[in-house]
């Protein structure tokens, strides 16, 4: 447990050197449950992201044709409008365009009518504004959030702990888009994995694993933190609902980039265990990773460790990899780039160029014309 003060746990604060993920930020119509501390302090949330098994269906495009619908309804001919109507669309007509005209000045501009200042906004100014106080949804009672409640005891809602507005050494507690786009893939193709054992690297809030654990007879998804591994096991453990009886076991364990070997030290936390290592040597046919291109070192570790691990593996091996292109204006070079996912690239194809007698890597574009099963904005720097 964390000690904090009532004090501390009425103003929690999002300072200015944080990242706040657009899952989060957008997350429809959804309300931020928050459910505990975590042990370093930060406020833990639960969310819920519903699978569309039925991708016609999708809340997107359902509302766009029924809004398409209504419109061409009430406006398919003009015809059918009486004279009345008529009248009333030319009246309305005008008053719009006289309040239009009542707005604008002897230039043309648009002229804006502010209220009146008062005491308390003069107030306001003198507030630090830095200091962004979010609202936060705390369980009171056993029956808060009913709704929610029983709509996660369905086989199509995923329930993902996680934080927000973390420092960027911390984004991995956040749930990510291109997790989401990773996640719409395996979906799609899921027949592929079924049956086989998957690493994934950079698991985070394991939602990426939690959603290949459906289909896959054993995943292996790991991070570094113990925090945060915690919570990416508690995570799985909140979806046990949709794996297959039998099948779909995860299993969270730690994979740091920067060191060369497993950790087998049986006192520390999501150790390996020879027997582990073993079968993810004899038995790992997919690798994947989501969102992990954000700095040039990580990138660089993250390649060093694959190329380890794929020289060690029995079988063939395929590698999914999801990222988003953040663009970014650089002083260094005046203009809009996107410097990690130039590392990325180059990286890659350094790999693919690689002169290894045992390996050989081939990189192959995926197009995003598949399904979405998730609901977030599919944006196109994915």
């Amino acid at each position: 447990m964390v000690d904090v003060t009532e004090e501390e746990m009425d103003n929690p604060t999002f300072k200015r050197d944080t990242v706040l993920s657009d899952v989060h930020l957008h997350c429809p119509n959804k309300r931020h449950l928050m459910v505990r501390l975590n042990a370093v302090g930060q406020p833990v949330f639960l969310s819920y992201f519903k699978l569309i098994w039925n991708t016609e269906d999708s809340a997107s495009g359902k509302h766009v044709r029924e809004a398409t619908t209504e419109r061409e309804h009430k406006y398919r001919s003009g015809d059918e409008l009486c004279d009345k109507d008529r009248n009333n669309l030319k009246k309305e007509r005008e008053l719009n365009s006289e309040g239009v005209e009542a707005l604008l000045d002897n230039d043309g501009d648009l002229e804006v009518v502010r209220r009146p200042r008062s005491a308390s906004d003069l107030e306001a100014e003198d507030l630090l504004r830095d200091r962004v106080y979010p609202v936060i949804l705390m369980k009171a009672k056993e029956d808060a959030f009913e709704d929610e409640e029983q709509e996660c005891t369905c086989s199509d809602v995923v329930k993902i702990e996680h934080t927000m507005a973390t420092p960027l050494e911390d984004v991995g507690k956040q749930v990510w888009r291109a997790a989401f786009l990773l996640a719409d893939y395996i979906l799609f193709i899921r027949d592929t994995f079924r049956c086989c054992s998957v690493l994934e690297l950079g698991g985070g809030t394991g939602i990426t694993s939690i959603i290949m654990g459906t289909v896959a007879k054993r995943v292996y998804c790991t991070d570094v933190g113990e925090d945060l591994l915690a919570m990416c096991e508690q995570n799985v453990a909140l979806n046990k609902h949709l794996m297959e009886p039998g099948r779909g076991e995860v299993k969270v364990k730690e994979l740091d980039w920067l060191k060369d070997e497993f950790c087998t030290d049986p006192e520390a936390p999501y150790s390996w265990s020879d027997e582990e290592i073993a079968d993810l040597h004899d038995h790992c046919t997919v690798i994947m990773a989501a969102d992990v291109f954000y700095d040039d070192d990580l990138t660089d570790a993250l390649f060093r460790t694959l190329y380890r691990i794929t020289r060690n593996l029995r079988n063939s091996c395929t590698v999914y990899l999801a990222l988003e292109k953040r663009l970014n204006f650089t002083l260094r070079h005046m203009d809009v780039t996107c410097e990690a996912y130039s590392h990325f690239r180059n990286t890659l194809h350094d790999l693919e160029n690689l002169q290894d007698r045992k390996m050989k890597y081939t990189v192959e574009p995926i197009k995003l014309d598949f399904c979405q099963f998730l609901i977030y904005e599919r944006i196109e720097q994915l």
